[in-house]
């Protein structure tokens, strides 16, 4: 499918795996030019070299979202290179433990580190003006909550209200703000991959609540992503049952 990205300039955090590696692949699809991070500088170059060995142009970085300095750092030299046309928040701490450090690195990673990075890659994307888009990716937290308390969840809802005054806001400047909320997300290796392997209750259960009688993977959280103003697209399957306004 073409959308229009031939060319166009992207950054990803948390770029190496899952989501974030399934939406580097989309964009690099479309022709797009992107740079990403993560923390882990290994894989960080091997999914450069895997991706620019498919010809792609793709440039990744090691970093850690919480280094405010190396943040804007990141965002500012590459913006210099060409400016940016999109910008995707995607790393999380994936905090589940009820715990203080737990509570504290999710704050931290997945909702302080995403505000700095929108006021750091926002002027970039003002200044590029109409067709700019700056996507964060939530949680589905108006799913019906199932297991323990987690600070995942509690602080991912919390980027539902900032992408929507985002929206508001940056509108004039023919910037769009969207977030897209992944449901039940699966693949070898991730949470709900360890819990099908040992057939965890949890995902019988949510699995069992499943209109389409599987789970998501992230190629389609990621396609949601390159398509999209000021809305939270849930991706996941028809599993809220509520209404979403």
């Amino acid at each position: 499918m073409d959308l229009g990205l031939a060319g166009k300039r992207v950054l990803v955090t948390g770029g190496t795996r899952s989501i974030g590696r399934a939406i580097v692949d989309a964009f690099v699809a479309e022709g797009a030019v992107v740079g990403f991070c993560a923390r882990d500088a290994e894989v960080v170059k091997q999914r450069e070299k895997d991706w620019q060995s498919q010809q792609a142009r793709v440039a990744g970085t090691a970093l850690d979202v919480t280094d405010d300095k190396a943040l804007k750092s990141w965002i500012d030299s590459f913006a210099s290179d060409g400016g940016i046309d999109h910008f995707v928040a995607n790393v999380s701490a994936l905090s589940v433990a009820d715990t203080e450090e737990s509570w504290r690195r999710s704050v931290e990673i997945d909702l302080l580190s995403t505000v700095s990075a929108v006021h750091h890659v926002r002027p970039h994307l003002e200044q590029r003006g109409h067709g700019a888009t700056l996507t964060i990716i939530g949680t589905a937290s108006v799913v019906e909550i199932f297991g323990p308390t987690q600070p995942y969840r509690s602080v991912k809802a919390a980027l539902v209200p900032l992408v929507k005054s985002l929206a508001i806001d940056m509108a004039a400047k023919g910037v769009r703000a969207n977030m897209v909320s992944p449901g039940t997300i699966i693949e070898d290796g991730n949470s709900w991959g360890q819990l099908r392997d040992t057939a965890g209750e949890r995902y019988k259960y949510m699995l069992a609540r499943n209109p389409m009688g599987r789970m998501g993977t992230p190629q389609e959280v990621a396609a949601a992503v390159v398509f999209l103003t000021g809305i939270n697209f849930l991706v996941d399957g028809a599993i809220t049952a509520r209404v979403h306004y």
